[in-house]
């Protein structure tokens, strides 16, 4: 529905010329306004400054500090344990073609669609809904989504550290079977038949499974028992919970320099891992088996859409989290190039990590005398218990076992810090006379973080992580991603979107990005998203298949954000715009509100004499087609 009267006749007339004209003169008259303002109150001149001051939003020190921000948000778990294996499960290196398709066709596209609009703006993920007033939902359940990401998250990083400790030993407590958490079924891998265990025919365990399981979750035997607290879960997740406050709580200033230690040296320990494992015997097996091409896969629909899940798990769309990063850019930051960079260094980062995890398998698979894909497993699985066993084999196996755990715990942690910043700034944003108590404000929000952590450090939270891992993200990512690409694609428009960016970065946007964002990517999640709710399988974990109560739960816990979409729309019509008519209470939805823009006045004048100067035929087309007189 135009929200300006954009037509192809009496273009030069249209209320959006109208409005930017009446804005302009506005602002031409206020040095006056300020002449006059002078002879004020001395006092009340400096309540204004220091009001002013609240108000004003903190920008990034340097350039540097918001890619490598970028860098230690998008570089993750999700790298180090879920691309090798999703990688080498689905055709190794013809899995390549599909991945880094959907990278193109999907990932950087919306990976640079949040972070320039949220630098165009300089708004969180609920006030950049100004250019939209009625899908403030989706800001609503990013939000939401963020939050329970972050309790989800939290409890998979405090395992390395529960590993970490362990490690400071002359001997890994996994090496061997005369613990005290161990059982009869505990068996060395050279003593085990791979085959029949991955079957389950033998009932055998490994050192590092029952260490895992029985020693740092000390797991309950189903999921409708949650057992009581495991205490080191619990004080391990409190101490990391009370790093987090303290590397966020001063804001980007310090957050920002601390990303270029904790975003660079997981690199330096993978290059150190990556050195190690290409000298063992059997590792070059190993690569093999990872990126051995089998073309046949790519016929396969679960393929691409495990694919373009992959690229979504470790890009951070969907969570407001690349659009706060964005807002702290100065407005004229030329940020396209690296909205490209950033998602291309992700994938070459994954594909990196591929090597130093099947390297090390194929270590071990050597030493216990069988094939790789018999020592491969999926998820926490690989990064818990058959990497660390495969490390026990190895000389010097504490020294390897505490850098791949301390790479894990950083590679995960700077995603957290940046995640709990996203739900700070959501606050501040919606309540800016709130920011001087950031600190307070940081605090509450880490508090109920990990309140939200408990859940999963009693015995069954591995069950519980593994049907909110399962349910939530993946549904609630593609929509609110689908959302954000109808608001600036078909409702406020790709012509006004791409305009916007080209007025603030000053270069042209090519129409690749303009078709993706109007048509490619919005199909893409479509199709993925269906693919996704008919290739939906029940929930378990070890081969236990979650009671249908606990199902329900799951579908519960992403519902419980995707919600917050529609529920809007109906407060919104309801309540939140006013009287008139539904008809117009819904044009005056879909329209941006007065406030959108630049922050800055400077900036959004220049934004409002560039729209005079640049009108559009239509908000949809971009603004190198038929572009007006």
């Amino acid at each position: 529905m135009p929200c300006s009267g954009e037509t192809p006749s009496s273009l030069a007339q249209n209320e959006e010329e109208k409005q930017d004209l009446s804005e302009l003169e506005e602002t031409r008259v206020e040095p006056e306004l300020v002449e006059l303002g002078k002879n004020d109150n001395e006092e009340d001149r400096k309540e204004g400054e220091e009001e002013e001051k609240n108000k004003k939003r903190e920008l990034w020190t340097t350039k540097w500090d918001y890619l490598f921000s970028l860098i230690g948000l998008t570089i993750g778990l999700g790298n180090v344990w879920r691309f090798p294996f999703v990688c080498y499960k689905n055709g190794g290196g013809a899995f390549l073609i599909p991945y880094l398709s959907m990278l193109v066709m999907v990932g950087i596209p919306v990976y640079m669609l949040e972070t320039a609009t949220g630098q165009f703006s300089s708004s969180g993920c609920l006030t950049i809904y100004s250019v939209c007033p009625m899908f403030k939902g989706v800001g609503y359940s990013c939000s939401i989504l963020n939050y329970i990401f972050m309790m989800m998250y939290s409890i998979v990083i405090t395992y390395p550290i529960l590993f970490m400790w362990h490690s400071l030993s002359a001997e890994v407590p996994w090496t061997h079977c005369n613990n005290t958490w161990n059982t009869a079924n505990c068996t060395l891998a050279s003593s085990r038949n791979f085959s029949d265990e991955e079957e389950g025919a033998t009932g055998l365990l490994s050192p590092a499974d029952e260490f895992f399981h029985r020693n740092i979750l000390e797991m309950s035997e189903s999921v409708t028992v949650l057992g009581g607290f495991q205490w080191p879960l619990v004080t391990a997740a409190t101490l990391f919970w009370i790093m987090t406050f303290l590397c966020v709580f001063k804001g980007i200033k310090v957050l920002g320099k601390l990303m270029w230690f904790t975003a660079t040296f997981p690199y330096v320990i993978l290059v150190i891992l990556l050195i190690r494992g290409v000298t063992l015997p059997g590792a070059w097996n190993g690569i093999y088996y990872y990126l051995s091409p089998d073309l046949s896969k790519l016929l396969e629909l679960k393929v691409w859409a495990a694919a373009a899940a992959q690229i979504f798990y470790s890009l951070g769309p969907g969570y407001g989290v690349l659009i706060t990063l964005g807002s702290y850019n100065k407005f004229s930051n030329k940020c396209i190039k690296d909205a490209i960079n950033i998602p291309i260094l992700n994938c070459l980062t994954s594909i990196f990590a591929g090597f130093v995890v099947f390297a090390v398998l194929g270590f071990m698979a050597h030493r216990a005398g069988t094939t790789v894909d018999k020592v491969t497993a999926a998820g926490p699985s690989l990064a818990f218990i058959i990497y660390p066993e495969a490390l026990s084999l190895m000389p010097a196996a504490p020294v390897w076992s505490f850098l791949f755990f301390l790479t894990l715990f950083f590679v995960g942690s700077d995603s957290i810090f940046v995640h709990v910043e996203t739900a700070v700034l959501v606050i501040t944003d919606e309540l800016p006379q709130y920011r001087p108590k950031r600190g307070l404000i940081t605090a509450c929000v880490c508090l109920v973080s990990l309140a939200g952590t408990l859940l999963f450090c009693t015995r069954g939270g591995i069950y519980w992580l593994t049907l909110v891992d399962q349910f939530c993200a993946s549904y609630t990512i593609i929509l609110n991603c689908l959302c954000e690409l109808i608001v600036f694609g078909i409702i406020y428009g790709a012509g006004r979107t791409v305009r916007d960016l080209q007025m603030m970065t000053k270069t042209s946007i090519s129409y690749i990005w303009y078709f993706a964002w109007l048509v490619i990517s919005p199909l893409v999640l479509i199709v993925i998203s269906t693919n996704l709710f008919f290739g939906n399988v029940q929930a378990s974990y070890r081969g236990e298949i979650f009671p249908t109560w606990v199902q329900v739960i799951g579908w519960f816990t992403a519902i419980v954000s995707m919600q917050a979409i529609p529920s809007y729309v109906i407060y919104y019509l309801s309540r939140a715009s006013g009287g008139g008519s539904l008809r117009k209470k819904f044009k005056k939805g879909v329209c941006p509100a007065s406030n959108w823009g630049p922050a800055q006045e400077e900036n959004k004048t220049a934004w409002r004499q560039y729209r005079l100067e640049n009108p559009l035929r239509s908000r949809i087309l971009h603004p190198g087609i038929l572009r007006g007189n």
